[in-house]
């Protein structure tokens, strides 16, 4: 593999915020009105922080970010910046399947002092070919001096990052790491022999952040880590410095409910589980709904039996 020239003029390489370990793609606490929770907001951060997670995804799709404003897609960007106060990189969500929203709103946040980086998906819906995504994530990058990480997530937007395609984009010096979620362990392999050495590969999938650790990954941008932070950090961390013993003891423990946060879409049954442990009501915004009944009881068995919950809660 070949090696790009440094990125260190990037701020995510300096004073040891290098983008590695866990972060998490923060759900966005709404109230009963609709309108965005800041205390519960704010509180969630601090909670993040402080169990451990080593960055923080704001206004992913886990963020309900397609159906929040602009104003409030800046904000929720603003809040995290102001309550994280430089403790951990800010990789900041920046989508839109027209490329020049897209590059005017990765202009926007990269501009934010706090933002260590932007997060930015392909093209959903218009279903762009390979040389489409190519030229879309270039312009996003050349438009802003901030690191950018692609995401791959064609179960999402329909639009798949080929390996072949994520090496061209590689050589772009600002798009330093991709959140793979295609589903395709063979696929991962493959980009994972195929980019530069010193290109970061990132999970997009709790319940296979360990095979992708150990196929040369640096991390996991996870959905699990809004309901257990500190235990999908430690996790990461551990395989991460080769340490797999714990690593597959945390994995095993916690798989049912990495793959549970999945029984619908996503972040319905995270925001259930969440609002079960008092951390936010659990409110939402069309199209998202609440959980099914027979959802939501099994949810809360899996949750007590990994330890999220002290007890078994009466499921409304």
């Amino acid at each position: 593999m070949i090696r790009r020239e440094n990125w260190s003029w990037f701020g995510l390489s300096c004073a040891g915020m290098k983008l590695r370990g866990c972060g998490t793609a923060l759900v966005t606490p709404f109230r009963t009105d609709g309108s965005i929770d800041e205390p519960a907001l704010r509180s969630f951060v601090e909670w993040q922080i402080s169990s451990g997670v080593h960055f923080l995804v704001p206004c992913g799709t886990t963020g309900e970010t397609p159906t929040l404003t602009h104003n409030e897609w800046l904000r929720v960007i603003d809040i995290t910046i102001e309550v994280t106060n430089g403790r951990v990189p800010i990789v900041a969500g920046a989508t839109s399947n027209s490329t020049y929203e897209a590059v005017q709103k990765a202009k926007t946040v990269a501009s934010r002092p706090g933002v260590d980086a932007i997060l930015t998906a392909s093209p959903y819906y218009n279903k762009p070919t390979q040389e489409g995504q190519y030229q879309h994530f270039r312009a996003i990058a050349e438009a802003i001096d901030k690191p950018v990480v692609l995401y791959n997530v064609p179960g999402r937007t329909a639009a798949n990052i080929e390996p072949s395609t994520l090496a061209r984009l590689a050589q772009i010096r600002n798009i330093i790491a991709v959140k793979e979620a295609s589903g395709s362990m063979t696929q991962i392999a493959e980009a994972l022999n195929i980019v530069p050495e010193d290109f970061i590969v990132l999970s997009g999938d709790d319940a296979i952040t360990l095979p992708v650790i150990s196929l040369g990954g640096q991390g996991i941008i996870s959905v699990a880590s809004n309901v257990i932070p500190a235990e999908v950090a430690a996790m990461t961390q551990a395989a991460l410095d080769g340490n797999w013993i714990p690593a597959r003891k945390l994995h095993r423990k916690h798989l049912p409910l990495m793959q549970a946060l999945f029984l619908e879409s996503n972040p319905m049954p995270a925001k259930c589980i969440l609002s079960m442990m008092g951390r936010m009501e659990e409110n939402y915004r069309l199209p998202m709904v609440r959980v099914k009944p027979e959802t939501r009881s099994r949810l809360e068995k899996i949750a007590f039996d990994v330890g999220v919950l002290a007890e078994r809660v009466a499921a409304g």
